[in-house]
């Protein structure tokens, strides 16, 4: 007997696992039939399959439940028993013992272990290859409970189910004869497909076998003899399948064919079913700005979309219909009319967290029951699949003709959730597709999937929003909207082409127009299922789905009206019954009051009347807030009166979102709205805390965008941040603490000296003073002392740091005191994101005026960054690095001072110990090297004589420049390079080094020169030509042929100046020519006689470009911001002038033409400038006549 010779090798006993709580009459009546299983012996006598028949009849019939005490050893030992006493030439037990094992595993939710599962997948593969075909479908179904989440153990079988003459192959065909088996062959390679988290995965060649029969599937026509529900339960197998792939297989669609025709038939399969759609798609799509064709059959014109864009889901109120037992003991189903597995918020919920498609059903977990409903998990998974009208893992699916009431239709309701079903499966694939392809390449199919024009009645291509539109399934739509927010989330870049401020009026559009079109069709559309939409959970989406599109549409470019339009259609939602509305609602009016701030539009929405568009004649079909003035029942305290008296006349009215915000976070919540609050605590009398987090949001961006609002609030957002430190909440003191620190950077911001804000309109200095005061005299300190929250301890180093310096000299001196002394102490933490934010805001101390100064805070300042520049954190020694520079900066602002005290009384051993410090760190990450070299830099130029004297610095000296010409030559990213080029700009500053004597000038030059002439980043180039610019004499530049070879060089890189094949270079090429022009006229400058002979030999060659230059340097000067480029016409003929002049003052050698050649050449270009500009210049002196 095969089976009996199959389980020869099988071991008897396996181990048990930990013993798990039992039902006791379920485990006595499995028990006590598993007995009497084992005990029965092989035979093929009439009685002995009676017997068998008999006990897996009273097995069958058991009533399991899911965990409900049996151990999964016990059932695998039963299985593969039942398996060894069943002979593959006795049809009716085969038939038996594959259900056996399909109700068992799947009830009882068994994964079988390694061993007993490759003797039962041995024996089912057996069975299919020699039992008749009748007996195909239970086993199959046997087969998917088998593999399921077991793919990675069934490797070895995988030749005989998935190779070129393989059994699931063969059955899945579309020349196989029976519907039902072809579709349980592709539902088991679905399973097959499945991954398990942390196991390998299928091989690549299976993976694209399996990819390439799924493709097949969903491509194929429905055969004549497939039914409606068969097919659909086809396409969601095949579906799952691919999905499976993409997510936990992680197979990358590298191929445009195979991305194009996986998106074809994914867009088909997303209209599957749609009342009155039928589309034609081609068997490719490929990626291409323009719309492509897809047919639509005539259909009768719509409604206006505005009255009614699908039916109502109250009009149809479906009930679901629970029988006694439905079949395998499953509940019956909800209708799809109704929002399904809807989720109320809970204190620290994420909407991101309802996955409303399901795209991770399937990897997510071992059971994968992640978007399954709580009572599904893994059997629903393997049941649906399995049963007789076998389903897809979207959702679960009974087969039950009693899920389905007479008032529902029977039939045609029961094909409308299965067509349903394959439109989900179709979204949740396609959400899995874009998260497995660059964005890049998904954006060459936005126009197959995003509208650009309206539909009015047109044949225009059907897209995600018709779906949003049309479908009647609430959980359809908000799968559709979850895709179309996967596809606008990253889309900054791909939309900031769009812009349509201007009439157009061409033969052609251009692509900007086509996408700005695009995003106004978005935003209608939106609004449109805004204000139709009836289930909760899809109005969610829909307002996440906004608030995706505003945080990324270029508004600054586009036509004004649209985010009024958002803003007037979602003040009514901001009091809606559900908890998640209402909090989707707020994140939308962060992303506005954040997107591409200030914005003149949403300045003039925000200084609109609080009741504005939120009275309660608003559309009763409409939620509405109920009582808007009790927003300005929180009391405006004197120092609010203060600032607001500070303000200049006609300063903007009250902010009503301020106002609504700051309500939601400190006063007790309404009853109109708290009725589906589960998320807030039992007895709170609070908003739920998502809703008071995204409050607290909301001011946060308000205050970073819109500061001038937000500082008439100061005091009184002062006392909400108070209120929110000392709750027991970490979350909302984490954002409470947030808030001031965006607070104290706008009050930052404004006192810059390149502020925009005029300083009559700037917060007093005295209020300020007042308002840290109060802070710090509050739950502050507790909070940088909180450290069993790090992460706000972090957070209250970062509001610490963002206190205005001209403010923090006005402090009470307990308070500067308490600041600092916090901050040394917090230096210390063994936490790594309190001592990065700790070593930054000590950075941002060091530079305060009144601190500055004073030795010893910088000498603390500096062991404490020194002690963090050591910490195993890369972030925590970035930050350090960071005010390590700071702190450098300092020590150079100190030295323009007229005290010398600072610099006598500066610790020597501190500074040497700085500078092996800053030499280790500047072979660190680019993140840690970019400020170390700036501070070597800066401690270099610091030195004194009398510490360049010491032989203790000569070693460190010769060491910190020769980290910095090897971070100058090396590839390190061009930010580190950039900051090596002005860090050896800086040691050419200080008199006392021996720049021109010492050994290592040649390498310094020689470094700079090779960057000048050949880094790709012209920015680098520009910052080596100024370094090359810096020393003020001669003999700095060192021998003859090192001046020469500096000159050559700038020439060289002159003529080089527009070589670059990236365009993103080109606008930097006129500043690289003024800084090299410079930097030729400051060595002309310094010329001594010896060296006009090699000047004018390179003038032979290249006199003409060079004069081209240097004209047009004269006449249009430096671009950008840099502090070392000449600006004025004045500053740049007077180099000319200072140049000429020098050469006149050197006494020529005898015999030698090269100063009268470079005198002339010189001359030639003032006279040209001068005719040109219209001006006069004196050439020579009398004694050159």
């Amino acid at each position: 007997m095969a089976a009996v010779q199959v389980a020869a090798s099988l071991p008897c006993e396996q181990p048990r696992e930990a013993p798990r709580e039992l039902s006791p009459e379920q485990d006595d009546g499995f028990r006590r039939l598993s007995a009497r299983l084992r005990a029965l012996q092989p035979d093929d006598s009439t009685v002995s399959r009676m017997e068998i028949h008999l006990l897996f009849d009273q097995l069958l019939s058991e009533n399991y439940s899911e965990g409900g005490g049996v151990a999964p050893e016990d059932v695998s030992a039963l299985l593969v028993r039942a398996c060894q006493l069943v002979p593959l030439n006795q049809n009716h037990l085969v038939s038996k013992v594959s259900q056996l094992i399909h109700r068992l595993l799947n009830r009882l939710q068994v994964v079988v272990d390694e061993q007993n599962l490759d003797f039962l997948l041995t024996y089912t593969i057996s069975a299919i290859q020699q039992c008749s075909s009748w007996t195909h479908m239970e086993i199959l179904q046997a087969l998917a409970a088998l593999v399921y989440c077991n793919g990675s153990k069934c490797q070895k079988h995988l030749p005989d189910l998935l190779g070129k003459s393989g059994l699931l192959m063969k059955l899945s065909d579309l020349s196989h004869s029976d519907p039902e088996v072809r579709r349980a062959a592709v539902h088991c390679m679905a399973n097959l497909c499945l991954s398990v988290p942390g196991q390998p995965y299928l091989e690549e060649p299976y993976q694209h076998v399996c990819f390439q029969a799924f493709l097949t599937i969903l491509q194929s026509p429905k055969s004549s003899d497939m039914d409606d529900i068969t097919f659909c339960m086809l396409l969601q197998n095949a579906l799952k399948g691919i999905q499976s792939l993409l997510n936990g297989g992680k197979m990358r669609l590298t191929q445009t064919e195979h991305l194009g025709a996986l998106l074809a038939v994914l867009k088909k399969a997303m209209f599957h079913g749609l009342p009155g759609l039928n589309i034609e798609m081609p068997a490719v799509l490929y990626p291409t700005p323009l719309p492509q064709y897809d047919g639509r059959s005539p259909v009768k014109p719509q409604q206006p979309e505005s009255t009614a864009a699908r039916p109502s889901a109250n009009k149809k109120k479906k009930h679901k219909v629970k029988t006694k037992k439905t079949q395998q003991g499953e509940k019956a189903e909800e209708e799809e009319e109704e929002p399904c597995g809807e989720v109320e918020a809970a204190p620290g919920f994420s909407m991101d967290q309802a996955n409303v498609c399901g795209e991770s059903a399937w990897c997510s977990s071992p059971w994968g029951s992640q978007g399954l409903p709580v009572d599904g998990g893994r059997a629903a998974g393997r049941e649906r699949a399995s049963l007789p009208f076998a389903s897809s893992s979207w959702k679960r699916v009974s087969s039950s003709e009693s899920d389905y009431s007479d008032a529902e239709g029977g039939m045609q309701g029961k094909m409308r959730s299965y067509q349903a079903k394959v439109r989900q499966g179709a979204l949740a694939c396609f959400l899995s597709t874009i998260k497995s392809i660059e964005k890049k390449v998904l954006y060459g199919y936005w126009s197959a999937f995003v509208p650009d024009t309206p539909e009015l009645g047109s044949p225009q291509s059907v897209s995600l929003m018709t779906l949003t539109l049309k479908d009647p399934s609430p959980k359809t739509r908000a799968c559709a909207l979850q895709v179309l927010s996967a596809i606008l989330e990253g889309s900054k870049q791909f939309l900031s082409v769009a812009e349509d401020t201007s009439d157009h009026k061409r033969a052609f559009t251009p692509f900007s127009v086509t996408i700005a079109s695009s995003i106004r069709e978005l935003h209608r559309c939106l609004l449109l299922a805004l204000v139709a939409e009836s289930s909760s959970q899809t109005l969610t989406q829909i307002i996440k789905c906004l608030a995706n599109l505003v945080s990324n549409a270029p508004y600054n470019r586009l036509k004004l009206s649209l985010l009024t339009k958002v803003w007037n259609h979602i003040k009514p939602y901001i009091r809606h019954k559900d908890v998640n509305v209402r909090v989707s609602s707020l994140t939308l009016l962060g992303a506005i009051v954040s997107t591409h701030a200030p914005l003149p539009e949403v300045q003039l929405l925000l200084q609109q009347p609080c009741s504005s568009g939120l009275s309660s004649s608003s559309s009763s079909a409409t939620p509405h807030l109920n009582t808007p003035d009790g927003w300005k029942t929180f009391p405006a305290g004197p120092s609010l009166e203060e600032a607001s008296l500070s303000s200049p006349k006609g300063s903007p009215e009250p902010c009503w979102l301020i106002r609504l915000c700051i309500s939601t976070v400190v006063l007790p919540k309404e009853d109109s709205c708290s009725g589906s609050d589960a998320g807030s605590a039992l007895g709170s009398t609070f908003e739920p805390s998502p809703m008071r987090l995204e409050a607290l949001q909301v001011l946060a961006h308000l205050a970073r965008g819109y500061f001038s609002m937000a500082q008439l609030y100061l005091m009184e957002l002062g006392e909400v941040i108070c209120k929110c430190m000392c709750e027991a909440n970490p979350s909302i003191q984490l954002h409470g603490v947030k808030l001031l620190e965006e607070l104290g950077t706008g009050l930052i911001q404004q006192y810059k000296p390149d502020s925009s804000t005029v300083p009559e309109q700037r917060v007093p200095v005295h209020l300020v003073v007042v308002f840290w005061t109060a802070m710090l005299s509050g739950p502050l300190p507790r909070a940088l002392q909180s450290s069993e929250h790090p992460t706000l301890q972090a957070s209250a180093c970062d509001a610490l740091s963002s206190i205005l310096p001209e403010a923090f000299s006005s402090l009470p001196n307990d308070k500067q005191i308490l600041c600092i002394t916090v901050l040394l102490g917090l230096n210390d933490s063994k936490n790594h994101l309190v001592k990065a934010a700790t070593s930054r805001a000590l950075g941002v101390y060091v530079l305060f005026p009144c601190l500055r100064q004073d030795v010893i805070f910088v000498a603390d300042t500096a062991n404490a960054i020194l002690m963090s520049l050591q910490d195993k954190s890369l972030n925590v020694r970035a930050k350090a690095a960071w005010s390590l520079g700071n702190l450098t900066d300092t020590l150079i602002v100190n030295m323009d001072t007229p005290d010398p005290s600072f610099q006598d009384e500066f610790s020597g051993l501190l500074l040497l110990k700085m500078l092996q410090c800053a030499i280790q760190a500047s072979t660190d990450k680019d993140k840690v090297k970019s400020n170390a070299v700036r501070a070597l830099g800066n401690l270099l130029h610091f030195l004194q004589p009398s510490h360049v004297e010491r032989p203790r610095f000569a070693e460190i000296i010769e060491e910190s420049i020769q980290a910095l010409i090897s971070t100058v030559v090396n590839e390190a990213a061009m930010k580190v390079r950039w900051n090596a080029c002005y860090a050896m700009g800086n040691v050419f500053k200080n008199p006392a080094l021996p720049l021109g004597t010492a050994p290592w000038t040649s390498q310094a030059y020689k470094a700079l020169t090779s960057v000048v002439m050949s880094c790709k980043n012209f920015k680098v180039r520009i910052r080596s030509a100024a370094a090359l610019s810096v020393p003020s004499k001669r003999g700095q530049y060192g021998s003859l042929e090192q001046f020469i070879q500096i000159w050559s060089a700038l020439v060289t890189a002159l003529q080089k100046s527009e070589d670059t094949t990236d365009f993103l270079e080109f606008k930097y090429c006129a500043s690289l020519r003024t800084h090299i022009c410079q930097a030729l006229l400051h060595l002309l400058s310094l010329a001594s006689a010896s060296d006009l002979p090699g000047i004018q030999e390179t003038l032979k060659l290249n006199g003409d470009m060079i004069r081209s230059y240097i004209l047009q340097f004269l006449k249009s000067g430096a671009e950008g911001d840099d502090p070392g480029a000449v600006h004025t016409p004045q500053e740049r003929v007077q180099m000319v002038r200072v140049a000429l002049r020098h050469i006149y003052s050197v006494q020529a050698l005898a015999g030698d033409t090269a100063r009268g050649a470079i005198m002339g050449f010189l001359e030639d270009i003032l006279t040209v400038h001068c005719d040109s500009s219209g001006g006069q210049v004196v050439l020579r002196g009398p004694s050159d006549h």
